[in-house]
């Protein structure tokens, strides 16, 4: 039997999960493992460190290794190391969803060059599998419509904040103690990842190439427990969504912001760091997968599961998964996010003066504004009063300049409703 042979590069949570997954494997083999420190403790039992090396060209220009896995994120030196990689004859598994957002075209295009692939099931849900389903079962359908939750950090926090009232400050110290954020937790906290992850999802959904720089993004760390406190009143819990919805004109609309779901939704039970996304279409309807959306073995799974489609097909022929090549031909026309129309949760401190609401609903009027629902409830100790409100479907640009006109009060919070 003829062994495959797999090059490594990264070993840190990931890489490990991929290794300890591999093992069972009697005709993979892995050839070397490209990491930072060659001396650092691993958490893999019966381990050997021959297999490392600090030289990227141990597994990039090796002649006996068939697939390249790359799992140390980021844009460099990784992409560096997969185009070099496919130059010298290599498939690529990878999970790098920073990568993918920003260099995708580049690296498809150079895979399709020197006829190999490019498999990336871990980059956008983690160990749900998606991507495979999408390009191969699912080929046949006009996805229109993706709502999707695909940050495991932040969603865990949102949850914290709903279920124990903590504050946001809260809840990210003790995602961080539990190993779900990063010491640095920008990439998830202000929407960077899901961000990366929609912008790869909506490519493949709507056949057409996005634009990272024409995604629209907003993090979670202006949301208060007060936010949360209302929203439930309301009916409806907050949620940091990743949307993509392809217009009858063709046209995108994708981004990544906080939103009001309603209790009845399934988004809104989606809760800690569990994944899910939900897919619209024709002829299929609707269609969600959820689950793990990151983590050692969920991302191994994945991974190894590119790994032997890889395998499979190299069994039989050289040109291999014809359909899970990029055959993007054409830019999607964006829809700018202040062009869009939502609905609008508004929490507003006022002067507890006559005539406050009624300035707030004429400022509203004048830019087409109409008001769904409005609270006041009580006075604070400064005589000012807490006002909130939801307004009807009205256009992003609109809501932005009536913001502006309402000198008289602090907007405390602006979070779209579904």
């Amino acid at each position: 039997m003829r062994k495959f042979k797999i090059g490594l590069i990264g070993l840190g949570t990931v890489g490990t999960g991929v290794y300890k997954a591999l093992q069972k494997f009697n005709d993979i083999e892995i050839e070397k493992i490209v990491v930072k420190n060659i001396n650092k403790k691993r958490d893999i039992e019966n381990f050997d460190t021959s297999l490392l090396t600090t030289n990227a060209d141990d597994v990039i220009k090796n002649p006996d290794i068939d697939i390249v896995v790359e799992v140390i994120g980021g844009v460099s030196p990784a992409g560096e190391y997969i185009a070099q990689a496919i130059e010298n004859g290599k498939h690529i598994v990878t999970a790098n969803k920073e990568l993918l957002a920003k260099k995708g075209e580049e690296l498809f295009n150079l895979a399709e060059k020197h006829n190999k692939v490019i498999l990336y099931e871990a980059a956008i849900a983690g160990g749900i599998p998606l991507i495979m389903p999408m390009k191969t079962i699912m080929a046949g359908n006009d996805i229109t419509k993706i709502r999707a939750i695909l940050n495991g950090t932040t969603n865990y926090i949102l949850t914290k904040m709903d279920n124990d009232g903590i504050s946001y400050e809260q809840a990210l110290k003790e995602a961080q103690e539990l190993g779900y954020a990063e010491t640095n937790p920008t990439g998830d906290v202000e929407g960077y990842d899901a961000m990366y992850k929609i912008t790869t999802l909506s490519t493949i959904a709507f056949k057409k190439r996005i634009k990272l720089e024409n995604v629209y993004r907003e993090g979670i760390t202006k949301v208060r427990p007060e936010d949360m406190r209302k929203a439930n009143e309301l009916g409806y819990k907050i949620k940091l969504v990743a949307l993509g919805n392809l217009n009858e004109d063709g046209r995108a609309d994708v981004r990544v912001h906080p939103m009001l779901v309603k209790k009845g939704d399934s988004l809104a039970h989606i809760d800690y760091v569990t994944n899910t996304v939900c897919l619209e279409g024709f002829p299929m309807g609707k269609i969600a997968f959820t689950g793990a959306g990151a983590g050692e073995f969920p991302t191994a799974s994945s991974v190894v599961g590119d790994i032997i489609n890889i395998i499979e097909e190299l069994k039989h022929t050289d040109d291999i998964l014809p359909m899970m090549r990029c055959n993007h031909v054409e830019y999607a026309d964006m829809i700018d996010i202040k062009d869009t129309y939502n609905r609008y949760y508004l929490s507003i401190t006022a002067s507890n003066k006559v005539g406050v609401i009624g300035m707030i609903g004429n400022v509203c009027a004048k830019r087409n504004i109409s008001l769904s629902t409005i609270l006041q409830k009580g006075l604070s100790q400064d005589n000012t009063a807490d006002i909130t409100i939801v307004t009807e479907v009205c256009k992003e640009a609109d809501i932005q300049e009536a913001i502006k006109e309402l000198t008289e009060c602090k907007i405390d919070s602006l979070i779209r409703v579904e």
